[in-house]
């Protein structure tokens, strides 16, 4: 780790291949806290290239458990976090309008780093058991339309360095990772990023797949469509502007969509929306959210008519009955 470290200071770069390898290491425990928290500092500081952050996935994606979902079309709904808003757990809230809305969900999650309450506390809190059995999973996805991928069960590198995010406590390129390592390996994907520049390297790397994607960037810095400000998107058709007033929508303030204070109230935030007793601006930022990933399954269908169809799941309560369904096993 100590040649690892001093390339680091030197501002030297790694290749993909190299990149592999050093997460390889980390997550079959070949250094120690000190010398990971270190690395992980480093990048804090410095811009991490494309190479790079293909190496981390490659090795992200190699070393976790293997699930067959392939007899599903699959989405998922996943920011990187570590914006730093504090919003309430928008992108997992959109992901039961979505399966209400009769696609299939492979939601990929973990507990909160850089923020107070990420989408596996809430789904804990509320009664969700995580598990890593895939038949399980399947029955999820035929009974709720989604299933919970939580991160650390299936991601030995994430599982290594949780204890080491928590006490550090601010975004890392872990943050970065997140999305682009679901297992279900799903074939839809709408994925928030906390900056521009990290969303045109989501946007080269995704190119090289076979996947339908939507990356968003708030220009005020959200991970989602926060109805705050205009956003950004990339996707398969190019990189686009998509104004606020344009979609029909006025502008909210920050603390409209901000998340409670603890896990608990976070949680009642939650049921709120899927029990329609939520704000007006939650809502809309949820069926928003939740439209763009529709979209992105049916690229030609337009925004309207996808927000319509989670309007619909969510007035119907078609969104609770999968969160129940999923709740109940």
């Amino acid at each position: 780790m100590k040649k690892i470290l001093n390339h680091l200071f030197e501002n030297k770069t790694f290749s993909s291949a190299e990149a592999q390898k050093i997460l390889t290491s980390i997550a079959m425990g070949e250094f120690n806290h000190a010398q990971i928290a270190a690395f992980i500092t480093a990048y804090c500081m410095r811009n991490i290239t494309v190479e790079e952050l293909k190496g981390f996935r490659d090795a992200m994606l190699d070393l976790c458990l293997k699930v067959d979902f392939s007899d599903f079309e699959l989405v998922d709904l996943c920011g990187t976090g570590g914006d730093g808003k504090d919003t309430f757990n928008i992108s997992t809230l959109a992901s039961f309008v979505v399966a209400g809305a009769g696609h299939k969900v492979a939601k990929h999650g973990n507990y909160g780093v850089s923020s107070g309450c990420g989408s596996s506390n809430v789904m804990e809190y509320l009664g969700y058991g995580f598990t890593s059995d895939e038949n399980e999973l399947k029955r999820s996805l035929e009974k709720a339309g989604i299933c919970f991928i939580h991160a650390p069960l299936f991601n030995p590198a994430m599982k290594t360095v949780a204890p080491i995010r928590r006490e550090l406590g601010v975004k890392t390129f872990f943050n970065m990772l997140g999305p682009m390592c679901n297992p279900a390996k799903p074939k839809n994907q709408i994925v928030g990023v906390f900056s521009l520049e990290l969303a045109r390297i989501y946007a080269y790397l995704y190119q090289q797949t076979d996947k339908n994607y939507t990356i968003i960037h708030a220009v005020d810095g959200f991970d989602e469509v926060s109805l705050t400000c205009d956003f950004k998107t990339f996707s398969k058709k190019g990189e686009a502007l998509t104004r606020i007033a344009d979609l029909g929508f006025e502008e909210l303030q920050e603390t409209q969509i901000r998340g409670g204070d603890t896990i608990e109230s976070s949680a009642k935030i939650f049921t709120e929306v899927l029990n329609g007793e939520a704000t007006e601006a939650q809502t809309n930022v949820v069926l928003c959210n939740a439209a763009l990933a529709i979209q992105t399954i049916k690229q030609n269908v337009s925004f309207a008519d996808c927000y319509y169809e989670a309007e619909e799941s969510l007035l119907s309560k078609r969104a609770l009955g999968s969160f129940k369904n999923l709740i109940a096993g």
